[in-house]
């Protein structure tokens, strides 16, 4: 009896290999660096809420444009509100976004993407002429055309930016599952009855995780920029909402009276997205330095 590939089966060296790729994982120290970025936002976006000291709607109307102070430590906005409580309540949306923008897109990618690769012929040439004219436009206009129609809203964008930014996905899992496809353990199951849908899921699909793991690492950041991006020109989430870029925007028209405003939810975004270019670039470099969007 011939068995699907498992973790559990492991080929010799397969360890040592997996040493090695984690070895070149924790001496890479920009990732080191976006690790600990990342692990701090998580951190944030979990307890954040917890340890604000203001609710994130909570105005005072004595202290509107207040510089930062010991009882505001970022100052507070254009109504009195306290941008540290609305940046650390920000942190739990902006992983939100991202994560689930990238999950979508990366369920839609790695679906078509195996059919394409797999079946080829006729469906292979309509998903790659569907990923290539994704591909045509640039994700920002695009996702912003779809809210227009749609409408704003958090979930709203969620959807846009899962929308145009599957196709990476697609053609990286394309190409993983026309090479694995191949492979003799594939061609056994085949032999021995199994069905197309149990060679996808059980054969094919752990063989072409990993590399979609890795890209789920670098275009997270361009989901959150995107994000930010249309909650800055009013898409994104509604107010009072303490969206990054949303914040972002409402201090837009204070940046010389009251530049903290504006600064604080720009450093988060900044931040964020170092770091999670850093993470992504060092586990491409670890485990898959072939991989190329």
């Amino acid at each position: 009896m011939i068995d699907s590939p498992n973790p559990t089966h492991l080929k010799p060296g397969q360890n040592s290999q997996f040493q090695m790729e984690m070895k070149r994982f924790t001496r890479h120290k920009p990732a080191m660096i976006g690790l600990a970025i990342i692990i701090i936002v998580v951190l944030v976006a979990i307890f954040g809420p917890l340890v604000a000291p203001y609710p994130y709607a909570e105005q005072n109307l004595a202290k509107m444009t207040s510089p930062p102070d010991a009882q505001n430590l970022f100052g507070t906005d254009q109504v009195g509100r306290d941008i540290f409580s609305r940046v650390l309540y920000g942190a739990r949306i902006a992983i939100m976004v991202g994560l689930v923008a990238v999950v979508i897109e990366a369920g839609i990618g790695i679906t078509l993407g195996l059919l394409a690769g797999y079946f080829g012929g006729r469906l292979d040439t309509i998903i790659c002429g569907l990923t290539d004219t994704i591909w045509a436009f640039p994700p920002m206009i695009l996702a912003l055309g779809i809210v227009t129609v749609i409408g704003p809203g958090l979930f709203n964008v969620i959807a846009a930016i899962a929308i145009v930014s599957w196709a990476p996905f697609s053609r990286i899992t394309r190409a993983k599952v026309m090479s694995v496809k191949e492979q003799e353990f594939v061609e056994a199951g085949r032999s021995i009855g199994e069905s197309d849908f149990s060679l996808l899921t059980r054969y094919i699909l752990p063989n072409i995780l990993a590399p979609n793991l890795i890209l789920v690492t670098l275009t997270m950041p361009a989901a959150l920029l995107t994000a930010s991006s249309l909650s800055f020109l009013g898409f994104g989430a509604q107010p009072p909402t303490p969206d990054w870029g949303a914040i972002l925007s409402e201090g837009r028209d204070y940046l010389r009276l009251a530049p903290w405003i504006s600064t604080f939810p720009g450093l988060a975004i900044l931040f964020t997205v170092i770091g999670l270019n850093f993470l992504g670039d060092g586990l491409r470099d670890a485990f898959d330095p072939r991989l190329k969007l």
